[in-house]
């Protein structure tokens, strides 16, 4: 899923990513809330209208935004209480509540507040954090029906098909991770997220935590790994179960001249490709690799040019897409193994040379 942080995409129009595939988004609860608010985004007809998007969106519920981009961010039992990091306004963010903002803001899919305790935690405090994330997606989920089945005072809800998914936490602590599946799949969501990965941990833990996580939840409803990641944990989360991802890294990294090819990452800024006139990758097919050279798209950065943001960003999630789409064919075809092993054969996180 593309990062549309703030209800759009960053440096790509909304035809372009229809065009390269793009099935489905990500907005951010948090952002959205403080400007322009939900309540103005339900009054216009909710996320998908407002913005012009007609495919599925996806809404985080808030939490690690809060917990790492607000000042004061205070955690309790009834929620988290913070400042705006935009103008200091106070706001108090609840299980309710955010069932309440993704209700209005009508995703297709909603997300229940959880907490994401920091990498390397102790036991105890990861422990504290499934509890708690635990209790709040039970208040989430009662706030979720409550909604779906009579509305909710104050709450104009915009998309009476939305789904809500649960969140599973537990660190790399596999014996908490067992405990939160266990007691957040009691909720009968319609889907499960893995929480608290990509935070710092090496790619083995997270690969090993993933070995005894994914195969505990329902074979039926979607797995979702939250923020990752590169493009090998892609296919490594895939062959361990999962469904689903977002990451910000193929456009956070386009936006500073870093951009994906098949055998890695190549540094567009590099003088070396000042009069290299071959295209980026030239086994990609998107709309950037038809047209234009390195030489010119590192022309473009070099020259601080706005244009230079949204060719590699438009390369990069047509990189990542199209990565998908080849998982998806391959599991389709019962060839999902040997894919896997020539993908990471080819496939290296260093800065390529050539």
């Amino acid at each position: 899923m593309p990062v549309g942080t703030r209800g759009a995409v960053k440096a790509v129009l909304n035809e372009s990513l229809e065009a390269i595939g793009a099935e489905i988004i990500l907005g951010n609860t948090y952002h959205l809330h403080l400007r322009p608010g939900d309540d103005l985004i339900a009054r216009r007809g909710g996320l998908h209208r407002f913005m012009g998007w007609d495919r599925p969106i996806l809404t985080d519920s808030g939490g690690y935004q809060v917990f790492s981009l607000a000042r004061m961010c205070r955690i309790t039992d009834e929620g988290a209480r913070f400042q705006s990091h935009l103008d200091g306004t106070e706001y108090m963010l609840t299980p309710e509540k955010a069932a309440d903002i993704q209700a209005q803001l009508g995703s297709d899919i909603a997300m229940v507040l959880d907490e994401c305790p920091p990498w390397p935690a102790e036991e105890g405090a990861v422990r504290g954090a499934v509890e708690r994330s635990a209790r709040w997606a039970a208040r989430a989920r009662a706030r979720y029906l409550s909604i779906k089945d009579a509305g909710a005072a104050g709450v104009l809800a915009t998309n009476p098909g939305q789904a809500q998914f649960g969140i599973v936490q537990g660190g790399t602590f596999q014996h908490l991770r067992r405990e939160s599946v266990d007691r957040t799949i009691v909720g009968g969501f319609e889907g499960y997220a893995i929480g608290g990965l990509s935070v710092g941990e090496p790619a083995e833990a997270m690969y090993a935590t993933l070995d005894g996580t994914v195969d505990l939840l329902p074979d039926a409803q979607p797995r979702y790994l939250m923020g990752v990641g590169m493009p090998d944990d892609l296919v490594e989360a895939v062959y361990r179960g999962v469904d689903m991802f977002d990451c910000v890294l193929p456009t956070r990294n386009a936006r500073n001249g870093q951009v994906f090819v098949k055998t890695g990452l190549l540094n567009i800024k590099n003088a070396r490709y000042a009069e290299d006139d071959r295209p980026l990758d030239p086994d990609c097919s998107c709309p950037v690799c038809r047209r234009y050279s390195r030489a010119y798209l590192r022309h473009l950065f070099t020259a601080g040019e706005m244009t230079a943001a949204a060719l590699n960003t438009l390369h990069n999630l047509h990189f990542y897409l199209d990565t998908m789409r080849r998982i998806r064919e391959a599991i389709v075809f019962g060839t999902f193994g040997s894919f896997r092993q020539e993908f990471l054969q080819t496939f290296s996180r260093t800065l390529i040379k050539d």
